[in-house]
């Protein structure tokens, strides 16, 4: 038997980076993936911490956002060959159930996140080798003119900022607010002016972030609340109404009441953060407000057309990454992500 190292979840705040049997392919529409290049997501700190709430059980090999070279493909996989380099979404899905043909591929029966369901076949990608279910439909070919770092964040966080400016149906004008301003918020931000937005705002208590923002011209205004009232900001900003769109991008009590008092009348929250606990939600306050409220995992429906964009010099997301380590040091690559060590972004694993 053929062995690899990967981050192995053993119960929560407890990861361990160990030899573990390499994958293989197990049905025809499966195939095996070499991980040239992953990253660390905060959705990993949260299984980290909170993974078996979350379903995940002991065994499970974590990680989800990652690029690599296809080693092997089943019999039913003819798209794709051997020494294909593939952006692979972070959520697979049969892609014929009724919530796949809904449009609704994150709730297939037959799917999950990579490494984060209970299910110990599937493994994530916090690894040296990965099995991609359904991988005609799963993996996207990268163009030869882009590197691995040039598509790493498509199948996770760029899908995920997309799907929450695509949720929030921002249309040509809008003032949008994007409450936290990490990977996730950023590229909600980005998504938000493809989408035509006329004033973006980012709110976040870390000013280098907010001054990447600033500097990368994906935010108009950055607004820190520990030296500036938000609301009154936004208010000011938009003849005392309130964002028309507010993505919220944190996951957070404070954050979620944050996203209502930002919003004006009519206008729509569009819920990204990861939530681990319940919060309370006052209806009485806001049910005669029209609002609309939308959440949700991402769906990852826009990949090749965000790979285009990419390829079309129309999105960068190479800003994002902050610490470039290789795969071997990934435990530290988690100490630095989660702990904001060097002012840390995205830590990217080169494997």
């Amino acid at each position: 038997m053929d062995y690899m190292k990967a981050v192995v979840f053993h119960g929560n705040d407890d990861l361990r980076f160990e030899s573990v049997p390499r994958p293989q392919i197990i049905n025809p529409g499966d195939a095996l993936v070499r991980v040239t290049t992953s990253t660390i997501c905060g959705s990993d700190i949260h299984i980290k911490h909170h993974g078996e709430t979350m379903g995940v059980k002991p065994g499970n090999i974590i990680g989800h956002e990652f690029v690599g070279i296809v080693e092997q493909v089943g019999g039913q996989v003819s798209n794709f060959k051997t020494g294909d380099r593939v952006a692979v979404a972070c959520v697979f899905s049969c892609g014929e159930c009724f919530y796949c043909q809904k449009g609704i591929h994150s709730q297939c029966p037959q799917g999950s996140v990579f490494g984060g369901s209970g299910k110990l076949d599937n493994r994530g990608a916090h690894a040296e080798y990965v099995r991609v279910p359904f991988a005609s439909r799963v993996m996207h070919k990268i163009p030869d003119t882009l590197s691995d770092e040039d598509v790493l964040f498509v199948g996770d966080i760029l899908s995920t900022g997309y799907y929450g400016a695509e949720r929030g149906e921002i249309k040509a004008g809008d003032t949008v607010v994007v409450i936290g301003s990490g990977p996730v918020g950023m590229c909600a931000m980005i998504s938000a002016r493809l989408f035509g937005a006329e004033q973006i705002i980012a709110v976040d208590l870390d000013n280098h972030r907010l001054g990447i923002a600033l500097n990368q011209g994906i935010a108009d205004k950055a607004i820190n609340p520990q030296s500036e009232e938000p609301l009154k900001v936004i208010k000011d900003l938009t003849d005392n109404r309130g964002a028309d769109v507010v993505i919220e991008a944190v996951g957070s009590k404070t954050s979620f009441e944050a996203a209502f008092r930002y919003i004006r009348p009519g206008g729509t929250v569009s819920l990204l953060g990861v939530y681990t606990m319940g919060v309370d939600f006052p209806i009485n306050q806001h049910w005669r407000r029209n609002l609309s409220v939308k959440m949700g995992l991402v769906e990852v429906t826009h990949m090749n057309l965000l790979i285009e964009l990419i390829k079309d010099g129309q999105i960068n997301t190479n800003f994002l990454i902050s610490h470039v380590l290789p795969f071997t040091e990934i435990m530290k690559g988690y100490e630095l992500f989660e702990n904001r060590v060097d002012n840390a972004l995205k830590v990217v694993l080169k494997g």
